[in-house]
């Protein structure tokens, strides 16, 4: 009988049962950014699936994340409660608390996106990028001690980064290729890390990494297998709090995730 290996991203977010309204989570150090703690997106994807366990529908459509503090590797506890449960969409609430905090707190709205039947618009077209083998993975010959995020993720961007190479270039976009790093393909549930995976644009005003206080994201169809792609701009630095928008399209030039998160330069 032929074995499957689970993904990384699958073992790192199962939440498990643990009574009425609460689940466990094991978060693990397969995800740690620079500062040495699990990436916010990894936080909210763990958050995500407790609720897409809880919930009679089967497909997140909005979750706002409000980070409290930091994760840490270690067992985590989630107590979820459901504001309202609809016709068409149910919304729930996650509470993440390791050794007696609340680290994240996450509200988020789910549906079935199969009985999803009204109109269908698009205004906006995904990057015109060539395609992943045509481009460069910017990370291949440089080593992260540490940010063991960067192994999980694998990216093809046209010419590395300006801040890479010590030389900013000032605006802060960038659009690219991405998809994970061990051939999981992408889905609903990913999405949310998928979408705070990438380094910050803001680093090409030559500012160091920020920390996340809230991220929302809409998903707006389920994702086909293969790359994504994706494009992220900054376009307001006040007082060191900046936005970061980020939109993702599948493989099939279909657009399946937009993100905002409000960031503070560190």
């Amino acid at each position: 009988m032929q074995q499957t290996t689970e993904h990384h991203f699958d073992q790192d977010t199962r939440p498990t049962p643990a009574g009425s309204d609460t689940y466990t989570a094991k978060l693990t150090d397969r995800w740690n950014t620079a500062t040495g703690n699990p990436n916010g997106g990894y936080l909210m994807a763990v958050g995500v699936r407790a609720l897409q366990q809880h919930s009679e529908f089967p497909d997140p459509l909005v979750a706002s994340a409000f980070f409290l503090r930091p994760g840490t590797p270690g067992e985590a506890q989630i107590h979820v409660e459901t504001a309202r449960r609809g016709r068409r969409t149910s919304t729930s609430e996650a509470r993440i608390h390791q050794d007696g905090k609340e680290i994240l707190r996450i509200v988020a709205t789910f549906a079935d996106l199969d009985q999803a039947d009204g109109r269908t618009l698009s205004l906006a077209t995904m990057p015109d990028l060539p395609t992943p083998d045509e481009l460069v993975d910017p990370l291949a010959d440089i080593a992260l001690p540490g940010i063991t995020v960067a192994d999980r993720v694998e990216y093809r961007v046209t010419q590395p980064p300006g801040w890479l190479l010590g030389q900013p270039s000032g605006d802060p976009s960038m659009t690219f290729w991405m998809r994970f790093a061990d051939g999981r393909e992408p889905d609903l549930v990913s999405l949310p890390f998928l979408a705070d995976a990438a380094y910050p644009a803001v680093m090409e005003l030559g500012e160091l990494p920020s920390a996340t206080i809230e991220l929302t994201i809409h998903l707006r169809n389920r994702p086909a297998p293969g790359w994504l792609a994706c494009q992220i701009n900054t376009r307001h630095l006040t007082g060191g709090f900046h936005e970061e928008d980020c939109d993702i399209w599948d493989s099939q030039g279909t657009l399946v995730a937009q993100s905002r998160q409000l960031a503070i330069l560190q």
